[in-house]
């Protein structure tokens, strides 16, 4: 069974959720005359199982794992490879991985003459709810993460279920923070069913895990269906991510980043909760559900400073004016704009505790 999730907008395009999906790739790539297929070292079988899917001859790009495949240095690489192998704006570029081989294919496609279209065939959960939906494609820079970008939906987007069962169990953990802050943000039922069998939520094979993956990609594909480019509704997608991107940038990412969201959504839920918003239930709740999976919860009391620092510039300052996604509610975000700082570091103590 296939559950195909559409994604609406000026250039709508469907997810699909299930299982041995490499076959749906010629639908989306129609046309194309080639396809370049960017991948890690660890997912080389994948990738050549999607390059023969694709019916189309393919050019197999292996790029640094991780957040080290993200960097200018990689994504000119993937230029250069594109320039010697003649491709139009016909053809097609395909991301075979996590989010940070979706994120590069996506940049890469975004800026070869000026946007040919692209496909994610997510392989780790955080890919299939966070990196390979909305359109979002970067790399990184030594400022800060995803700070070189652009938005450039893609063709269609597959998330093939079968791929879970061979991810790291610390990776799977990664991906279920954005699935919980998708919980937080608009969809209670996701805390539910954790709260009901954590066990469910973190085995590849369960009914539990394909819904929580589900309900994540519909919760997403709607915010970014209204807002592609982040001017109103989509910036609540960034829940616990302000902190999150600063502990990665302090860590050098080699911390995943779900686990720096998973401690950023702790601090996101004590200024919430400080600032008079969020109900002290739901403010527990967060360490809660975050703890019943084994995410982290807490961050050294010393890193304050310079997570702060990094924080200043976080994509969603305007003007030099902090803003943080907060909850005024259960799945009802809003933004704090430039808190006084001792509200900050008081928050940060919840972390550091």
């Amino acid at each position: 069974m296939v559950t195909r999730i559409s994604v609406s907008g000026d250039r709508p395009y469907d997810v699909l959720v299930g299982r041995d999906l490499a076959g749906g790739l010629p639908s989306l790539i129609e046309g194309a005359a080639q396809a370049a297929v960017l991948f890690s070292a660890p997912l080389r079988a994948q990738a050549e199982r999607v390059a023969e899917a694709a019916g189309v001859p393919a050019l197999l790009i292996e790029v640094p794992d991780a957040e080290r495949g993200k960097t200018v240095d990689v994504a000119a690489m993937c230029w250069d490879r594109l320039g010697d192998n003649n491709f139009t704006r016909t053809d097609v570029v395909v991301g075979v991985g996590g989010g940070a081989v979706t994120d590069l294919a996506g940049y890469v496609a975004a800026s070869w003459l000026r946007g040919v279209r692209w496909v994610p065939c997510a392989t780790s959960l955080l890919g299939m709810v966070d990196a390979a939906v909305g359109g979002k494609t970067g790399i990184n820079i030594a400022a800060g993460k995803n700070l070189v970008g652009a938005f450039h939906p893609p063709a269609g987007v597959l998330c093939d279920l079968d791929a879970l069962r061979t991810l790291p169990a610390d990776d799977l953990l990664a991906g279920l923070a954005e699935v919980i802050k998708c919980g937080f943000i608009a969809d209670p039922v996701i805390l539910d069913l954790i709260e009901a069998d954590p066990a469910a939520a973190v085995d590849p094979g369960s009914p539990v895990l394909r819904e929580l993956v589900e309900r994540a990609v519909r919760v997403k594909a709607e915010v970014v269906g209204v807002d592609l480019k982040e001017s109103g509704l989509r910036e609540i997608l960034n829940y616990g991510h302000t902190l999150g991107h600063a502990i990665e940038k302090r860590e050098k990412y080699t911390w995943k980043h779900g686990h720096a969201v998973s401690v950023g959504l702790i601090f996101a839920a004590a200024l919430s909760h400080l600032s008079g918003r969020l109900p002290s239930s739901d403010h527990d709740r967060h360490r809660r559900v975050l703890s019943l999976v084994g995410l982290p919860t807490s961050y050294p009391k010393e890193a304050w400073p310079e997570l702060l620092s990094a924080m200043r510039v976080d994509k969603k300052t305007r003007a030099a004016t902090l803003r943080f996604v907060v909850l005024n509610a259960l799945a009802e975000p809003g933004i704090l704009a430039g808190p006084d700082e001792a509200l900050l570091e008081q928050a940060y103590a919840e972390v550091a505790r």
